[in-house]
């Protein structure tokens, strides 16, 4: 048996391969490398760059490997850019999904997990969300993602397939042990931001509104450790493996921190009082976004261990210091 990984080698993928990896499974990533790098996976994984809209090669994956699973990570993930550019974000994370969930069913692929997102929920209003709230979402970016989980689930109804989607909160963080982090380039994720900033790659951070519905005027976010989030994953896997019945199921602490919060945990723990400039909203910002997890932690025994907004920020902020120690040490090669 072999877990397939697509977009492996970006930021929550690799860290999934690992985990598979520890824990004495067969991997295979698939990933174009426009976001990940080859050098943050295990030496002995098979990474084959390419599309996970190349039918051909995704059927070859699949049979050469023996694939009895799939952790579907690859796609688009800015909020802003799915406004700017729609189709773009459909073709990513619509139709590629599609094709990747047909060649799935094609080869006999009986377990898929997704990596869905609670941008498919908006800004319901409610404290904290689960997912029998409604779906309304307010970005193309979220509509993307729910169109794929309605795929799965029709596509599970029809043929021998089951599935989990997972609907993340905000993930941030990194490997305790150091073998990877987040390492995109030009990255919008706040903490990742904020912790550039403490180290001087940035010389500034923006807030997006400051005139939000919220005790400090700024949008507040449920914030996941990455290592929890995988845990998340690998959990669910051993489910379905097991005969679990498909399902949707939120990955999120329960908590919220706002924008001016996390930027204060960051300069507390860095030490580092980085310039803070206010913007205005950006489009497609939900206002409020927390998680209720009741049904991953029944469903399939999740217990996070990483639940600290401190404990978070310092793993992110190690992982942009040696991200910026091996930048240093490639340019001057």
């Amino acid at each position: 048996m072999t877990v397939l990984v697509t977009g492996g080698a970006g930021y929550i993928g690799s860290h999934m391969v690992w985990k598979l990896v520890e824990a004495g499974e067969n991997v295979v990533v698939i990933d174009n490398l426009s976001t990940g790098f080859d050098w943050v996976l295990p030496l002995d994984v098979a990474l084959i760059i390419g599309d996970i809209g190349d039918d051909r090669l995704v059927d070859r994956v699949m049979s050469e490997h023996g694939v009895d699973a799939v952790i579907h990570f690859a796609g688009s993930i800015v909020v802003p850019d799915s406004v700017a550019d729609p189709l773009g974000y459909y073709l990513n994370n619509t139709v590629k999904s599609r094709s990747l969930i047909a060649a799935a069913v094609r080869n006999g692929v009986a377990n898929f997990i997704f990596s869905s997102t609670a941008a498919v929920y908006g800004s319901p209003g409610e404290a904290r969300l689960s997912e029998d709230t409604p779906a309304l979402p307010e970005s193309p970016y979220g509509t993307s993602k729910l169109m794929t989980e309605l795929m799965l689930r029709d596509a599970a109804a029809a043929h021998d397939i089951r599935y989990t989607a997972l609907r993340y909160f905000n993930v941030a963080g990194a490997d305790p042990n150091g073998r990877t982090g987040q390492s995109s380039r030009g990255a919008t994720h706040l903490i990742k931001v904020a912790a550039e900033a403490a180290i001087g790659k940035r010389r500034h951070i923006d807030i997006f509104g400051t005139d939000y519905a919220t005790p400090d005027g700024t949008c507040i976010r449920d914030y996941i450790h990455v290592s929890d989030l995988v845990n998340a994953h690998y959990l669910a896997l051993r489910r379905l493996r097991d005969g679990g019945e498909s399902l949707i199921a939120n990955c999120g602490y329960g908590r919220g921190y706002s924008v001016h919060e996390v930027i204060e945990a960051v300069k507390r723990v860095s030490g580092v009082n980085f310039p803070v400039h206010v913007a205005g909203r950006r489009p497609g910002d939900a206002v409020t976004v927390v998680a209720n997890a009741d049904r991953a932690r029944r469903q399939f025994g999740w217990q996070p261990e990483h639940d600290d907004l401190e404990l978070i920020v310092n793993h992110a902020l190690a992982w942009e210091e040696s991200l910026a120690r091996r930048n240093i040490a490639v340019a001057s090669r």
